[in-house]
């Protein structure tokens, strides 16, 4: 609530309070309001916020009132592509559900020219709208039309609005963006971007979840464009100058940020789902060629959505347009998806595995959202994992289902693994968690909503079985299709998955018969998943189990699981109070391939075993969201397992083991020499991503070793992993053969190589390059050693010039990504610099690649100091390119910080931080920085010295 009383004159103009009545609306509006106060001004002394020209401002919150309900919207845009503007204007069907003398809409940086009323009746007898006055209150970015008579509650009213503005710079609300064709020519296209909160700057709007509408748009263009939009083309009509002006359907009841509309010269490709829903690819001309990919994998996506929510798809069409700048990697506009061209584009001759995974994954999280998040829709930003966490984990159901050779379930577990970095420090949140500013929304989307958000429901199928689980999302769906939903919907519904072709004609569903007894006892009451999963969405962190076992006893412990912070630390046992998790645990010992379950609801627990075993193994193929420790002997009879026979333990057991011993040391539960013994075993491991686990945490060592300047130990590390890897080394080719895991576990490993410097992948890297520069850049490399040929070809100046003009000239966004990580791995600062400055610039590297340059530089060790001075020299200029809570500015700042591990560095980034805070900005980020840093440090001074003597022993 905003005081500005003192700024008032009042004996010039009267200050307003609002006063209260109530007004029942169960009938109209079930989902929106039962029992609302009805809205007047009346001269009181109250303190209100001051609106832009002086005047009392009549809202003082930063939610909408609910006393008017946006029911549709008749949208007319005009872009300029010359001038770089739009003119519009808009009609607002409203129904009042109370009494109010205003009417708040969202509006930013939009120019309102004018605002009338018309009543229904004033509609019936064709008489003129009434004009209304309109103030502006910029810092809850609102505007209030000021009616001249008390709506009536119950009636309909439509308000018209003309207003016009600038296209935007950035990548939010209705902005311009660029692209170069083959000629060399510039061209344009305007584009919207309006989730979470930036609907309100491309027209004046209801810019919240909750107010569904629908929305008609026409659009006016030039003839050498088109114009595309949410839903199908009505009619074109032709106007006088040669303009042209498109006319679309009417749009499903959705919220503001799903509206879309573009203007642009693209080409597309087209096909048919089984159940007649069109769908077509949009690109530039010159990428027209990287559209077939995406066309063939959304057919199949669709198709599979379809059949699984058992709810066809409701728009008549879908479009997938490549976005030449855009921020995010795609949005989910219902019937017309905006994609950034690397999430949508497929070159065969520049895209290796790992980026055909990543189109993959991105266009089955885009297509899950036309369900969840746009059929359904979260109440409000503090539910947003209901959307992103679900569209994540359908990612895993849909590419597994659609692509199984892909093998994107061994691929998940890294989503969970990502996430619990962030987890398990102090500075986490819950997965749902209040968020009021534009600011503190743009926060929720990260790592928490949609890595842990689908993590937790991966663990939930598991509890409940993927048969219990898809029926109770049927549910979900169908309940609350065109409406809104929250936690506790979500959780109803799993527990109650009835549909109504479960119901008897007693009106009793038996659909749980099916379900074996002991699952129905296990499962218990109704309430008991919402009481398991409160525990997983509004608690932070993860917790730890602790597993003792003594004879057929085990004795079971859970934490919260901290690292950095330590037992012996006096905040540890703080840090601990009252945390409890509802941990469904499943576990397989070495004496049967049964998977017991059991749900630990306590503190501390004990368990009964069956039979005697030499091991036991909790967490099975690391479906829980959960970190496991075993006290006494259990590593070292796990380790031993793994060095006689490793394929007792299924390969996502022995990546989850991999994964929890690192954690461990970590959090000073494990010292390092205990994770570094159990992967000796490696040298007998065939499984790729098992290898691939096991190979990012040694390079990780490596690496923190060489960015710290202990050379002693990154050069004994360096000998170590050629020595231990080379026999793998020596069977890679170069080329693009076999399945997708062996050759993302080939780049890596050739990656590894030739920045340890291994000669012979020097040699065979650089001749490539000879050859490649030679062709003029047509020679055909295999995609998943394209990467490394250019790294190894940058580091003369000769091949880093030659690199940066063929970034220029490239069409492919695969090429252009894999020629930039090469350019920014350049030895020379002043080469460096070039590049940050072209970034900064935004024609030659555009200003979306430059949060990934920053990100690529700061991992140099020859540009991680560079980075972060840019970082501080620059960040005026990069708030003007980014939003202060944007994931651009998130990634700049943890990426070119959260290395460091001296205490010099960590105060001399609390200061930056500090500063800016003391200049307004505020970002969750700068305290997940500060105590990664701190992490560091005491990482380093805990196991320095046990990795420095490891080393000289087994080298």
């Amino acid at each position: 609530m905003f005081h500005y009383s003192a700024m008032v004159n009042s004996r010039r103009t009267p200050k307003f309070n609002i006063h209260t009545g109530f007004y029942c609306l169960a009938a109209i509006l079930p989902q929106i309001s039962i029992c609302s106060p009805s809205y007047h001004f009346t001269e009181d002394p109250g303190a209100f916020p001051v609106a832009a020209n002086g005047e009392p401002f009549p809202w003082q919150e930063l939610r909408l009132p609910n006393v008017v309900i946006p029911l549709h919207y008749d949208l007319f845009v005009h872009p300029n592509l010359t001038s770089l503007d739009f003119v519009a204007s808009e009609k607002i069907e409203l129904l009042v559900s109370n009494a109010t003398q205003f009417i708040i809409l969202h509006s930013k940086d939009l120019e309102i020219m004018n605002a009338t009323l018309q009543s229904e009746e004033d509609s019936r007898y064709m008489k003129p709208g009434r004009e209304l006055k309109v103030l502006s209150y910029p810092p809850h970015q609102q505007i209030a039309l000021l009616v001249p008579e008390k709506l009536i509650p119950h009636l309909k009213y439509c308000v018209a609005i003309d207003f016009q503005a600038k296209l935007a710079d950035g990548f939010e609300g209705f902005y311009k963006s660029t692209y170069r064709t083959v000629g060399g020519e510039t061209r344009i296209l305007a584009v919207t971007d309006f989730e979470p909160t930036q609907a309100r700057m491309a027209f004046p709007c209801f810019d919240e979840p909750l107010f569904k509408a629908n929305f008609s748009i026409k659009i006016r263009r030039e003839s050498g464009h088109i114009a595309l939009s949410n839903m199908p083309k009505v009619k074109t009509i032709e106007l006088e100058g040669g303009l042209l002006e498109d006319h679309f359907e009417t749009t499903v009841k959705m919220s503001t940020c799903l509206v879309a509309y573009i203007v642009c010269d693209f080409h597309s490709v087209s096909g048919t789902t089984s159940s007649g829903v069109k769908v077509s690819i949009y690109a530039s001309r010159d990428k027209w060629n990287q559209t077939h990919y995406a066309l063939q994998a959304s057919l199949k996506l669709l198709d599979f959505y379809e059949k699984y929510f058992d709810i066809n798809y409701p728009l008549p069409k879908l479009d997938l347009i490549a976005i030449p700048d855009f921020g995010s990697g795609a949005m989910e506009n219902w019937g017309l998806i905006t994609y950034k061209e690397t999430s949508l584009l497929f070159d065969s001759k520049t895209s290796s595995a790992s980026d055909k995974l990543w189109v993959t994954r991105v266009i089955a999280h885009e297509l899950a959202h036309q369900w969840f998040g746009n059929l359904v829709t979260m109440e409000w930003w503090n539910d947003i994992w209901l959307k992103e966490g679900f569209a994540n984990y359908m990612e895993l159901i849909a590419v597994n289902a659609t692509y199984p050779e892909l093998r994107f379930d061994d691929d998940f577990l890294n989503v969970c693994f990502e996430v619990i970095k962030r987890d398990s420090l102090n500075s986490s949140r819950p997965v749902s968690k209040p968020a009021e500013t534009p600011t503190q929304i743009q926060e929720m989307f990260d790592e928490v909503s949609y890595n842990k958000g689908a993590c937790i429901l991966n663990m939930l199928k598991d509890f409940l079985t993927e048969e219990k689980f898809q029926k109770g999302i049927i549910h979900y769906l169908k309940k609350f299709s065109y409406r809104n939903a929250k936690n506790d919907d979500l959780w109803s519904s799993l527990s109650n998955s009835c549909l109504e072709s479960d119901f008897t004609s007693g009106g009793v569903c038996h659909s749980d018969s099916k379900m074996t007894s002991n699952m129905l006892t296990f499962l218990g009451e109704n309430v008991e998943v919402k009481e398991m999963m409160t525990t997983w969405t509004l608690q932070k962190g993860i917790p730890l189990l602790v597993v003792k076992q003594d004879g057929r006893s085990l004795r079971l412990q859970q934490e919260r699981f901290l690292k950095g912070v330590f037992q012996e630390d006096p905040e540890w046992r703080v840090l601990q109070e009252r945390y409890l998790w509802h941990i469904p645990l499943t576990y397989s010992t070495s004496s049967s391939n049964v998977i017991h379950r059991h749900i630990l609801k306590s503190k501390t627990d004990i368990l009964d075993l069956p039979e005697k075993t030499s091991w036991v193994k909790f967490n099975v193929d690391s479906n829980g969201y959960y970190i496991v420790h075993y006290e006494g002997h259990g590593w070292d009879q796990l380790i031993t397992q793994l060095n006689q026979n490793h394929t007792l333990l299924r390969p996502k057991d022995r990546i989850g083991l991999i994964h929890d011993v690192f954690q461990l040391v970590g959090a000073g539960r494990l010292t390092l020499d205990k994770a570094l013994d159990m992967t000796h075993y490696l040298q007998h491991e065939t499984s790729s991503p098992v290898l691939l686990k096991g190979l990012s945490h040694l390079e990780l060592l490596y690496r923190m070793m060489d960015r710290s300047n202990i050379s002693d130990v990154s050069e004994n590390l360096k000998r170590y992993l050629l020595q231990y890897f080379k026999p793998l080394i020596d069977r890679q080719s170069w080329s693009d053969e076999g399945s997708v895991w062996d050759r993302m576990l080939r780049s890596a490993l050739l990656k590894l190589a030739c920045d340890l410097n291994l000669a012979p992948c020097i040699q065979k890297a650089a001749e490539l390059f000879s050859r490649w520069m030679e062709s003029s850049g047509k020679l055909n490399i295999p995609t998943d050693v394209l990467k490394i040929v250019y790294s190894v070809g940058a580091q003369t100046t000769e091949g880093w010039n030659y690199l940066l003009e063929q970034y220029k000239l490239s069409m492919s966004s695969a090429e252009k990504n894999k020629i930039l990580y090469g350019l920014s791995t350049s030895k020379h600062q002043e080469k460096l610099l070039k590049l940050l400055e072209l970034g900064m610039e935004g024609k030659v590297i555009k200003t979306q690649d430059l949060a990934v340059l920053l990100h690529a530089i700061a991992r140099n060790p020859k540009g991680q100091q560079l980075a972060w001075d840019f970082v501080r020299e620059n960040w005026t200029h990069l708030l003007k390119k980014f939003d202060l809570g944007s994931f651009d500015i998130r990634i700049i700042t943890s990426s070119t910080t959260s290395h460091f591990s001296c205490k010099d560095k960590l105060q001399e980034v609390k200061l930056f931080f500090e500063s800016l805070e003391a200049q307004g900005s505020h970002l969750d980020i700068f305290q997940v920085v500060l105590e990664t840093i701190t992490k560091n440090i005491k990482w380093l001074e805990k196991n320095l010295p046990t990795l420095r003597t490891w080393l000289l022993v087994s080298t």
